[in-house]
Formats: C-alpha cells, sequence, structure tokens
C-alpha cells in the first residue's frame, strides 16, 4: 500500500457496524474496505468524466423542441 494519510470520517452507527461484519467476514480491514469503495466511486467518475468528453461535440437539442417533436409526432 502507498503511504496512507489519515482522515477522520464520521459514519452513521449502522454503516460502521456493517463495515466491521464485513471486514471481519473478508479478513480485510475497515480502512481497506473505505479505500476500494473511494477507489471504485472515482473510477466511475472517471468513465462518466470520459463518456462526457466523447460526446461533448454530439448536436443537442433543448426539452422544449424535443417535447414539441413528439407532440408533432403524435407520441404525446
Amino acid at each position: 500500500m502507498a503511504q496512507a494519510k489519515r482522515a477522520t470520517v464520521y459514519l452513521e452507527a449502522a454503516l460502521h457496524r456493517a463495515l466491521r461484519v464485513k471486514a471481519a467476514e473478508t479478513d480485510l480491514s475497515v480502512s481497506e474496505l473505505v479505500n476500494n469503495a473511494v477507489r471504485a466511486g472515482l473510477a466511475e467518475d472517471a468513465e462518466d468524466l470520459e463518456a462526457f468528453r466523447a460526446r461533448a461535440k454530439e448536436p443537442t437539442s433543448s426539452f422544449e423542441n424535443l417535447v414539441s417533436d413528439l407532440k408533432r409526432r403524435g407520441k404525446l
């Protein structure tokens, strides 16, 4: 593990209890579980940002135009 930094995080009691149980069942520490969860969340954010970048040049349509088009085509 890279050099760890200490942080104080306040968890809801039920979440903390669930983390302790999961840590015991998986033979991981609570810190490892939290690090894994944060890493997974950040990876998901990175995927979302890449998807936004990839679609940045796609044409857009306003909500008003979309609703008008649906109404015109008899979908509303």
